[in-house]
């Protein structure tokens, strides 16, 4: 028997104290459902309702573009075009899966959007998940290669050149979204300010209007949605990005089957990798975007090839907890880390 165990999106906490309300200190704080996943946007401000309002409006545009979960977006379109012919995209479309083949590249395809097939076979966090048959993965891993993706920038179009082939942006989207709704606020003046798409994908603008660091609690992957955490993260201006294997997975005759594929196998990524959470520095364009790939990066490649990625990387750090419940740190890592839990032991 499958035992189905769901999260809406990684727990990452925001510990965000009262603060005067002065017009320049208004806190305005919402949330929404998008692009499957609880979003949650904090802004401080005279016009922080305004920037909010306008910041769920362009991820709505970005949903509208990306997900494959509704048939009229690009990704569909290049989807049922594939081996057949190039198709006129969106230009956000197409920076994206420009940026995810270069971390294709540099990660020798541990992250691959054309992983899509796979994810889709697996049908892992939806009433569909199973194991395939050994044939099954291998027919579906023969569609795998972000080699096959040709762009053509002078019209915007894009052609995945095997029929079968298609693409699934779940990996980025969230990443290039936060990037998006930073512009959005910094359009109207915001300061300080959270985004939390989901909790996958988080961005700390400024600092609070007390002057202080942000707080971020980053879940526990053993524990229940907000039952603990593996320690508090203080910083301020920087992206952030979590993944792990508790965020969508099923378990069968005692083993963890999790979203996060292995393109290369086939099958969930078996490197030793329980979460990983990478910190970006907000002066490198697309923070957010690249943040969300390389947890991926990360978490394919296991503790020694994963790092040594991030640490070829200027203004990127790591930190990743294993199966056997330790925390490796990155060479640059620098964020302050308190109240970790003795669930872990800290290696480096």
């Amino acid at each position: 028997m499958i035992k189905k165990i769901l999260a809406l999106g990684l727990c990452i906490l925001l510990i965000i104290p009262t603060v005067a309300c002065s017009k320049q200190d208004q806190k305005i704080d919402k949330e929404a459902i998008k692009m499957d996943t609880v979003m949650h946007l904090i802004a401080y401000g005279s016009k922080a309702e305004k920037a909010i309002e306008a910041a769920y409006i362009r991820v709505d545009e970005i949903e509208q573009m990306a997900s494959s979960a509704i048939s009229t977006s690009d990704v569909n379109k290049i989807n049922d075009a594939a081996g057949k012919d190039y198709v006129k995209v969106n230009p956000e479309i197409v920076k994206i899966i420009k940026t995810s083949l270069i971390y294709s590249k540099l990660s020798n395809g541990s992250f691959d959007i054309t992983v899509s097939p796979l994810i889709k076979l697996w049908g892992i966090g939806t009433p569909n998940e199973r194991i395939p048959t050994v044939s099954e993965i291998k027919g579906k891993v023969a569609l795998v290669n972000y080699k096959d993706i040709s762009i053509n920038e002078a019209d915007n179009s894009v052609k995945l050149m095997k029929p079968g082939m298609s693409i699934d942006l779940g990996g980025i989207a969230k990443g290039f979204t936060a990037d998006e709704v930073l512009k959005v606020f910094k359009k109207y003046k915001i300061k300080s300010a959270i985004i939390n798409l989901g909790g996958s994908s988080i961005y700390t603008l400024g600092e609070k209007p007390d002057n202080t660091l942000w707080s971020i609690g980053i879940q526990h992957p053993r524990k229940e949605r907000n039952g603990g955490f593996i320690g508090i993260i203080k910083m301020s201006q920087n992206a952030l990005s979590t993944s792990g294997d508790y965020e969508r997975f099923f378990i069968k005759d005692g083993k963890r089957y999790h979203h996060i594929l292995n393109p290369h196998t086939g099958y969930p990524t078996e490197a030793g990798v329980m979460s990983d959470t990478i910190i970006v520095n907000s002066d490198i364009p697309d923070c957010n975007m690249i943040a969300d790939i390389l947890t991926k990066v990360t978490f394919v490649s296991g503790i020694e090839k994963g790092l040594k990625v991030i640490d070829s990387l200027s203004g990127i750090s790591c930190m990743v907890t294993t199966i056997d419940s330790k925390i490796y740190k990155s060479s640059k890592w620098n964020t302050q880390l308190d109240n970790i839990s003795p669930d872990f032991e800290m290696v480096n």
